[in-house]
């Protein structure tokens, strides 16, 4: 479910930007005076239309009037031309509308390495344009998809200060997925009235425990993004502490949506069959936990050993020993898979019984949980199998 958010209207159109008869360019407008936050790629290959959006979010002081975003074509691996594409795509834009060009950002994903075919785009922004709606959310979440098989959204309600608000956003990402922010995006917007600095604030906070634990295969996508937009249509005073009651209700709401849209990211990985969530616990700090999590999670042993709901657990004994701790004592490691116990003091469990663990292993959903033993610290990740149908959909990707 997307519930409409005052102070925003969307569409999707079929422009033919790369296939025929499929939605691939995407508008969401706000109401004047709406304020925003972004978190963008770390790549150095970063895409053009992540080099403009920066540039005109910094240009606008934070208060953009459109997102206009394309799929089929990231405008990646593109050099000068691909700038000067996403710059034409704003100026076009932002005549048709009456806004100024430093007010649209443009966002795009697919294919890297081509140049944005213009022309399409071009002509179907009236189009576009004229069908702009509160209601169009699903519509739009279709649209920014390309290896998804199904559109990611979700809103969430929440009050502060006696008035009500509501909170919705849309995501897309199946393959080249783990974001690194600050081929995945994601769009929220909300009609509370949040300055910038807060929204910055609470939107980093959402993205570090949401999008920054999925991977589906480790790589990170020259085009990844995440924006956070906040209309003030539901009236009120504008929030300036995140830890106002404002802000502790909203970004209990963000972290929220954001992680049923960053799960929802993995469970229709490319060719995925399990959707796995790697609990680390009794690390000496955080970080040793996401480092022994993150090694698991990107094993393709391990993924293809979830795959075939094959429970060789000797697979994730070596990942957590080459995770990069100092000073592990494997004696003190203990390893479930759900609540069947799988290794302990450096060997298998003496209560280990493979057929209670292969029954396991044929469930959709897994959870691994490792135990460290050197501290208080603990961190999640989720992540995906490999199949052979990952292979297939990521050979074929340009065919």
């Amino acid at each position: 479910m997307a519930l409409p958010v005052p102070g925003v209207t969307v569409s999707a159109v079929e422009a033919g930007i790369r296939y025929a008869d499929r939605l691939d360019l995407v508008a969401l407008k706000f109401d004047q005076g709406t304020t925003a936050a972004a978190v963008f790629t770390r790549n150095a290959f970063c895409a053009a239309p992540v080099i403009v959006a920066r540039e005109h979010l910094a240009a606008c002081d934070s208060m953009p009037r459109l997102l206009l975003i394309n799929t089929g074509n990231a405008n990646a691996g593109t050099g000068a031309p691909g700038i000067a594409a996403a710059r034409r795509s704003c100026e076009e834009a932002a005549t048709l509308l009456g806004l100024s060009a430093h007010e649209v950002l443009p966002f795009s994903t697919g294919v890297i390495g081509e140049d944005l075919p213009l022309a399409p785009l071009v002509s179907a922004l009236p189009t576009l344009f004229s069908a702009l709606s509160p209601e169009h959310w699903l519509r739009a979440a279709h649209g920014i998809m390309t290896t998804d098989t199904r559109p990611k959204a979700g809103s969430r309600r929440f009050a502060a200060n006696g008035r009500d608000y509501v909170l919705t956003g849309i995501a897309k990402g199946a393959g080249m997925l783990r974001p690194d922010m600050a081929t995945m995006l994601a769009f929220l917007t909300t009609d509370a009235p949040i300055a910038p600095s807060v929204l910055d604030h609470l939107l980093r906070r959402a993205v570090e425990m949401s999008f920054h634990r999925i991977t589906v295969d480790g790589d990170t996508s020259t085009n990844d993004a995440v924006l956070l937009a906040a209309t003030g249509a539901g009236d009120g005073e504008v929030c300036e502490d995140p830890e106002s009651e404002l802000g502790r209700a909203l970004g209990e709401a963000l972290e929220a949506l954001c992680l049923e849209l960053a799960q929802g990211l993995v469970r229709d990985g490319e060719g995925a069959s399990k959707f796995v969530e790697v609990d680390v616990r009794g690390g000496a700090d955080e970080r040793e936990c996401l480092d022994v999590a993150f090694t698991i999670a990107h094993s393709p042993l391990v993924k293809t050993a979830l795959f075939a709901g094959d429970p060789n657990w000797g697979r994730l004994l070596a990942a957590i020993g080459r995770a990069g701790l100092r000073d592990l004592d494997v004696n003190g490691v203990r390893i479930l898979i759900n609540d069947a116990l799988i290794a302990e003091k450096g060997s298998r469990a003496t209560s280990y019984d493979e057929s209670e663990v292969a029954a396991f292993m044929q469930q959709s959903d897994l959870r691994v949980i490792v135990e460290l033993g050197r501290g208080q610290a603990d961190a999640r990740v989720w992540t995906s199998d490999f199949s052979y149908d990952y292979v297939k959909i990521n050979a074929e990707y340009r065919s």
